[in-house]
């Protein structure tokens, strides 16, 4: 009678060690999918900052040409109408005028468009990772679930 209880006990804790193995090995696994998710969302954040960052300097080149054309010339003081009129007679005729102010907008426009883009594509990334974490949470939380219904049966 005592080797049988001995026996069953034994046989319990093997039992409650291989649970508690797998359980570890899948809190292991999940610990490693969280760190791959966190890696790919830290990846992309410093992709759309890189992207950000290069958008905001052509942003800034474009606002010193648009500076530059307006006449606004802060580090000498120059009146605005004699910085106008510099900037004017520095072309030999109205047509040249005019194919530099439509290169300016043309490049505006595309940088303009090129930042929608990317604030879209930014959108799109941040929402699927978002889901995609989601999803493992509620995975992560069902195998939680499943394995406290396992332990309580």
């Amino acid at each position: 009678m005592t080797q049988d209880l001995t026996q069953k006990w034994l046989t319990e804790i093997q039992s409650l060690t291989q649970q508690m193995t797998q359980f570890q090995r899948e809190r292991d696994e999940a610990w490693e999918s969280s760190q791959k998710w966190r890696q790919l969302y830290n990846t992309e954040a410093e992709q759309r900052r890189a992207d950000a960052k290069i958008h905001q300097e052509a942003i800034a080149s474009i606002k010193a040409e648009v500076q530059k054309f307006s006449g606004v010339n802060a580090e000498t003081g120059t009146d605005i109408t004699t910085a106008i009129q510099q900037e004017i007679s520095q072309f030999n005729s109205i047509e040249e005028l005019q194919v530099q102010l439509l290169e300016v907008i043309q490049e505006r426009d595309c940088l303009l468009q090129a930042l929608k883009l990317e604030q879209e594509n930014h959108a799109q990334t941040r929402k699927s990772l978002t889901t995609a974490l989601g999803d493992a949470i509620d995975s992560l939380a069902r195998l939680r679930a499943d394995r406290k219904n396992v332990e309580d049966a």
